[in-house]
């Protein structure tokens, strides 16, 4: 499955933000679980949360405190990461991945290519 993410951009503190994470190819979109992570600047991947297969089930990473929330439409194949309550510290670089099984690793299948989140203080 490709993935493309869009919808990062530079906002300010305190702003929201949607991400959006389009798939094509590969499965039926429904048949992945659809992970979000982000990259700080010489970083490894870190895990903001997933959305299982059917969109009924989300975990997320402690740091999340109810700023994100993951979602998707199965109809559009497409899933999203809304933030709310940015943070400076939120500056990263935002990535979508698709995975047939549960993972809080970054041991996921299949990746997007990124979309850069800048948030202003």
């Amino acid at each position: 499955v490709q993935l493309q993410a869009s919808g990062g951009g530079l906002v300010q503190a305190g702003d929201s933000l949607r991400l959006s994470c389009a798939a094509s190819g590969g499965r039926t979109f429904s048949q992945y679980v659809l992970g979000w992570f982000r990259q700080f600047p010489g970083k490894k991947h870190e895990f903001i949360g997933y959305v299982t297969w059917n969109g009924h089930t989300t975990h997320y990473a402690d740091f999340v405190r109810g700023r994100f929330t993951i979602s998707r439409d199965n109809s559009k194949n497409t899933a999203y990461l809304q933030m709310n309550n940015l943070k400076p510290e939120d500056t990263a670089v935002y990535y979508c991945a698709a995975d047939p099984s549960i993972r809080t690793s970054s041991a996921y299948a299949h990746w997007g290519q990124g979309t850069q989140v800048t948030v202003s203080s």
